[in-house]
């Protein structure tokens, strides 16, 4: 029976494997325990213990759990993310050029209902954002903060283009009527500023979660 921290923390350093991650893992799991401790105050060993092994789990089932994780590559995640943005961004464009070559009638009126609601366009972009950190932390834990910043760096690359098209009038200011205002602009780029803390809250959340 472990009958301190660290010889909790002890045996599941013995437990997992060598991973550039393990010692945040280890950190992380420490802070756990630190924080059961000041919930539960004074607590027997035999007590603490028990509460540990319920509450967090026993040095051989975490290390297992995280031994898994690791066996696993982040690489399908990453371009399934970045191909999800793609996918949006990809969208938006082709129904921009639809609009603005052909007449159709019922695209027309999309377009209108559409450019009428950009409040809700941005915070579905935000949800997405959020549920993408949410995912990498759940799934990934410690390792997913390299992952992360991997996947919102290429995501950006594709709206940091078009925001440089739009800005040095390679396309049209009229194709984005009416959402290119001032009021849209300012709160696009301060989206864009705020996607970093945005995702990383949802990657914080999904790394909880995974406990």
């Amino acid at each position: 029976m472990i009958q301190s921290k660290e010889e909790f923390i002890g045996e599941l350093n013995s437990l997992l494997v060598a991973h550039k991650d393990k010692e945040d893992v280890l950190e992380e799991y420490e802070g756990h325990i630190l924080h059961l401790m000041e919930e539960t105050g004074e607590l027997g060993n035999e007590e603490l213990t028990d509460l540990i092994h319920t509450r967090i789990g026993t040095p051989k089932e975490i290390a297992t759990i995280w031994n898994d994780e690791w066996s696993l590559t982040p690489g399908r995640t990453q371009w399934l993310f970045v191909s999800a943005n793609i996918f949006l961004f990809a969208g938006g464009s082709l129904l921009t050029v639809l609009y603005n070559v052909y007449s159709w009638e019922w695209l027309q009126d999309f377009w209108i209902k559409l450019t009428s609601i950009p409040a809700i366009i941005i915070a579905v972009y935000i949800v997405f954002w959020i549920l993408l950190g949410y995912e990498i932390g759940k799934e990934f834990g410690s390792k997913g903060k390299s992952l992360l910043m991997k996947i919102l760096i290429m995501s950006l690359i594709p709206n940091l283009i078009l925001m440089n098209l739009v800005l040095f009038h390679l396309i049209p200011h009229e194709w984005f009527d009416p959402l290119l205002n001032s009021s849209f602009i300012l709160s696009c780029i301060a989206f864009t500023i705020l996607l970093l803390p945005i995702s990383w809250a949802g990657y914080r959340w999904g790394r909880r979660a995974s406990i």
